[in-house]
């Protein structure tokens, strides 16, 4: 295919990623003219719609899907091969593309992605905050990162952190007013707060002492689907939490929350970069996972 043929393909693929035009055209420093007419020029070319358009967003259509699912590999390994031929052993090269929750740079920024730039300046690093779990070899990403129990099993992981894990806590302001629950049976008596899943379910705490489990019941006083407003809505005194242990500490150690159940926790398992062992492994994600190997 035309060097114009492979852009319209990479053009796609980012449209794809961001969403919308003007993300895509962001991403790539193309004007959102410029992509619109490349994707328009591609559909017309194959004869197909690949994507529903909105005044607000674009969509993959059935057909853009199973389209994209097919470039996707062979544009990574154009782009490996590139970035592996410009790239030196010991001075890596190229971008890197991640996919994580929103929630998670603050448990490996500063002891993994940091030192790591700062040892490969050559090395671009792209990253994308989604929720809800993406193929990531279908959207043009290198790697993930994600708890390793919603790792898919043909995956290679590597473990970024510590197994984590989730306490409960409230605001002394709310305490103040309630009796503090000594069993996790007596939580479904207090106002809670609860996480907001991507899939819209809510998710009930699975707490245990190692040697027994519990599952929250009854309706949540708050629910979001941010961490922000939980912790917020944590220390404003709303109810009793559960949140990660990394991200509370904080509040913890100055008294603006207050650890409650303390033999109890949701275990959550370690958090680890993940990407495909079936395709050639790009110069800048090899020095990426052999940097965190070395970090153990």
């Amino acid at each position: 295919m035309s060097r114009t043929g492979i852009t319209e393909l990479e053009i796609m693929l980012a449209v794809a990623r961001r969403g919308t035009f003007k993300g895509a055209a962001s991403e790539l420093e193309m004007s959102p003219s410029a992509v619109t007419n490349a994707v328009a020029a591609l559909e017309k070319r194959l004869g197909v719609r690949l994507f529903n358009r909105t005044t607000r967003s674009v969509a993959l259509t059935d057909a853009g899907r199973r389209f994209m699912q097919k470039i996707a590999p062979a544009l990574e390994m154009i782009r490996s091969a590139s970035e592996e031929v410009s790239s030196e052993p010991n001075d890596p090269a190229g971008i890197l593309r991640l996919n994580v929750p929103p929630e998670s740079c603050s448990l490996w920024y500063e002891s993994v992605l940091i030192p790591f730039l700062q040892r490969y300046p050559r090395i671009r690093v792209d990253i994308s905050s989604q929720r809800e779990r993406v193929d990531i070899v279908a959207e043009g990403f290198d790697a993930g990162i994600r708890l390793a129990e919603d790792i898919p099993a043909d995956m290679i992981a590597v473990k970024l952190t510590a197994d984590l894990r989730m306490i409960v806590v409230a605001a002394p302001d709310y305490l103040d007013r309630v009796q503090a629950p000594t069993q996790p049976e007596q939580l479904s008596e207090h106002s809670t707060l609860c996480m907001r899943m991507s899939d819209g379910s809510l998710y009930r705490w699975e707490l245990t002492d190692q040697q027994q489990s519990y599952k929250l019941q009854g309706e949540p006083r708050f629910a979001a689907s941010d961490l922000a407003s939980m912790h917020k809505a944590a220390v404003a005194g709303l109810g009793i939490a559960c949140l990660s242990e990394q991200h509370i500490a904080a509040d913890v150690q100055a008294g603006r929350l207050v650890r409650l159940l303390p033999d109890w926790h949701v275990n959550l398992g370690a958090l680890c970069l993940y990407y495909p062992g079936h395709r050639l492994v790009p110069p800048a994600l090899n020095a990426l996972t052999t940097f965190v190997r070395d970090l153990r």
